[in-house]
């Protein structure tokens, strides 16, 4: 469990890195032009593989195909029976609040969050009632790019976004 948390804290920091880096402005502009694809290829997700899994109805976060393989995958490494995703938000980050993504327990769950479970998958995302207003309607992806790999974040309420997708403000 302590080893999942820091990598983790190492794709936030390396995301971070990311966000820094696309911040600053360079004299050249191919130099910029070069920098800026890299940055926003790196966000995109390679393809969209078909659904194998029941989404749960009226879910705060839509888990996509590349994301659920990804959590199956850790789920399976943990080697645990099932999998519990604590989602929400917190004030910091670039544009002004950062996502918060980490394992949980049944047991912490409380009686006010919302619950998405993918019973087939055994795998439970959970989210506070107070981040439910930031969170609602977002879809969570994955991609294994090189750099900028990843969960994404893709958050219809978010009106901005940082380069390197983990901040958001609205």
């Amino acid at each position: 469990m302590l080893a999942t948390s820091k990598v983790f804290l190492i794709a936030a920091l390396l995301a971070y890195t990311a966000c820094v880096v696309s911040s600053f402005q360079v004299a050249k502009p191919q130099l910029a032009q070069r920098r800026q694809s890299v940055l926003f290829s790196s966000t995109e997700v390679k393809e969209d593989l078909p659904v194998d899994y029941d989404i749960p109805d009226d879910s705060v976060v839509t888990i996509k195909p590349n994301a659920m393989n990804r959590l199956r995958e850790l789920r399976d490494k943990q080697e645990v029976k099932s999998l519990v995703l604590r989602m929400g938000v917190r004030s910091g980050g670039c544009s002004g609040m950062s996502y918060i993504m980490d394992f949980s327990t049944e047991d912490a769950i409380q009686e006010d969050d919302e619950v998405d479970e993918y019973e087939a998958e055994n795998i439970k995302c959970v989210v506070d009632s107070k981040s439910m207003l930031y969170l609602y309607g977002l879809e969570l992806d994955y991609s294994d790019e090189l750099i900028g790999g990843g969960f994404k974040f893709f958050n219809p309420n978010a009106e901005e976004s940082c380069g390197c997708g983990s901040s958001f403000g609205v």
